[in-house]
């Protein structure tokens, strides 16, 4: 009886410790996190083992969120557009080690060294030497009215932060080029490439990726953001989703059984390679394309809070995947990030298990700590990790400040009669031109290309920032000018107001020259 009771503490030890269900870990990440949609898949051994969706895709129609509702995956379209490289090495129209100019032989960067040397494989593995997220201003937020010929135009003015191949920092406007290499290569455009060597011989039949009709296509989610303790629509899509100049870097739209199928894809080759082999017999990709994209290229940093969840020993990044260890074995894994959108793939290859998570809200914590879940129940099941123990470990991270921002002072909107030295029209090299003109009895800044970045200059105690219009942009700027004298005109710089801002607000690669007075304004401003 003793050795019985023993046998059944030891039970009941284990239970409390055991891998939370697919269905607890769900439920508990969309009503912790008050999602406005949710669409999370598991793949296990070749098989979908669990597709479950909750919530609308527009907060209040009643309409419904399902495994075929199309979401932005952001940059997991990254490995998409490594794929569709991959397809073309194997058919000898490309080598990771081509040089860039031998496909686009007008590209340019601003070290000269640079533009002769940068090869294919450098465009997808962050480390060109610029700062994390240069130029994106020219992609988001959307829409704008920025084309792919001003990005690689305005690549060129961008300076390095840092030596060429030293370092990893994360961006997205090469993996824009090498959509462009790809479309030079393949003889078509980016998105035709896209749909011909990915999409259409995995069956990816809901993917979308260019100008698509929303109505046509239907269930489609919008993203979100909290205001008012509530999810509110931003950014909503328009009749017409139009082609964009990101598509490659983060521009393509999938459903979830659309990304349990490109799930499957890594995990099970030879399903992939069945579906795919046609009249040809030959496989999607090759065993040595396959390696390739997921060998590590670029070392990254290791955190501390990856070092003590994960155990990890290594980060790195491939050909469009980041990969690392969890508990001895194998991650490779992606997340995917726009305004009111996140997304995460994880593989474990030696475990044979895949998942996929989809938010069309603010979802950044409920990603990090539902992927994080969903990994320790395949790599730690006795742990027993869940999502609150995970999400009391990020509050704690955080710490007890975190939550506010720091205060700047009493906001006072400049009248135009006090703005006179510095008004006017201002250009840089690669963003274009920016008025801040009287308009009533305000001075407003606003972007002609990126029209979401317009808003109201303030006066905070010394110093000026803009408060834009759209809630969704974010992330304010501090306004510095500098005084113009006989040899030089006034200058522009901006920073960002909150340190912690995302880093596609890259303010501080802009560097504004006065170009013009403000247009003479009908009313009388005072």
């Amino acid at each position: 009886m003793r050795r019985m009771g023993l046998i059944a503490l030891s039970m009941l030890a284990t239970a409390a410790h055991a891998a939370p269900t697919l269905d607890s870990l769900f439920d508990e990440t969309f009503a912790r996190y008050r999602l406005p949609g949710l669409a999370v898949g598991v793949v296990e051994n070749g098989k979908v083992v669990y597709a479950r969706t909750a919530g609308e895709t527009r907060a209040g129609s009643g309409e419904k969120i399902d495994a075929d509702t199309l979401f932005k995956i952001a940059s997991n379209s990254k490995a998409m557009t490594a794929a569709t490289l991959a397809r073309l090495v194997d058919a000898g129209r490309l080598s990771w080690t081509d040089k860039v100019t031998r496909h686009l032989p007008t590209f340019r960067m601003a070290d000269p060294w640079v533009t002769r040397e940068i090869q294919l494989r450098d465009l997808l593995i962050h480390n060109s030497g610029l700062r994390a997220g240069a130029g994106d201003l020219m992609l988001w937020p959307e829409p704008n009215a920025f084309t792919r010929a001003d990005v690689l135009a305005g690549l060129a003015y961008l300076k390095p932060a840092y030596s060429f191949r030293s370092r990893y920092d994360y961006d997205n406007l090469l993996y824009i080029v090498a959509g462009e290499v790809g479309a030079a290569a393949g003889g078509a455009s980016y998105e035709a490439l896209v749909r011909r060597e990915v999409f259409e011989p995995l069956g990816l039949a809901r993917c979308r990726v260019g100008e698509f009709r929303r109505d046509d296509v239907g269930n489609v989610a919008q993203p979100h953001m909290r205001k008012d303790d509530r999810n509110v629509v931003i950014r909503e899509d328009g009749a017409v989703i139009p082609e964009i100049a990101s598509a490659a870097a983060g521009g393509i739209r999938c459903s979830l059984n659309d990304m349990l199928t490109w799930t499957r894809a890594w995990l099970d080759p030879a399903t992939s390679d069945a579906r795919s082999a046609g009249a040809s017999g030959k496989p999607w990709l090759s065993r040595a394309q396959r390696e390739a994209v997921w060998t590590a290229q670029m070392p990254m940093g290791l955190g501390a809070r990856q070092r003590a969840w994960d155990k990890a020993h290594y980060s790195a990044y491939g050909y469009g995947w980041r990969l690392s260890d969890v508990d001895g074995t194998q991650k490779v894994s992606h997340t995917g990030t726009l305004a009111g959108m996140y997304s995460v793939l994880t593989l474990l290859p030696e475990k044979n298990v895949g998942f996929v998570v989809l938010i069309n809200g603010d979802g950044g914590e409920a990603r990090t700590v539902l992927n994080q879940a969903l990994v320790k129940r395949y790599s730690a099941p006795d742990e027993g990790v869940d999502i609150a123990k995970l999400a009391d470990e990020l509050a704690r991270d955080r710490g007890p400040a975190a939550a506010q921002k720091p205060t700047e002072g009493k906001r006072e909107p400049v009248r135009p009669r006090d703005a006179r030295a510095w008004t006017g029209v201002y250009e840089d090299a690669w963003f274009g031109s920016v008025s801040i003109c009287p308009e009533g009895r305000k001075v407003i800044f606003a972007a002609q290309k990126s029209p979401r970045l317009k808003g109201a200059v303030l006066r905070v105690g010394e110093r000026l920032l803009v408060d834009w219009d759209d809630a969704s942009v974010d992330a304010e700027p501090w306004l510095d000018f500098t005084a113009a004298d006989e040899a030089q005109p006034m200058t522009l710089a901006l920073s960002h107001v909150d340190p912690e801002a995302d880093f596609s607000y890259d303010y501080p690669d802009l560097a504004f020259k006065w170009v013009g007075a403000c247009k003479a304004s009908r009313r009388t401003s005072r």
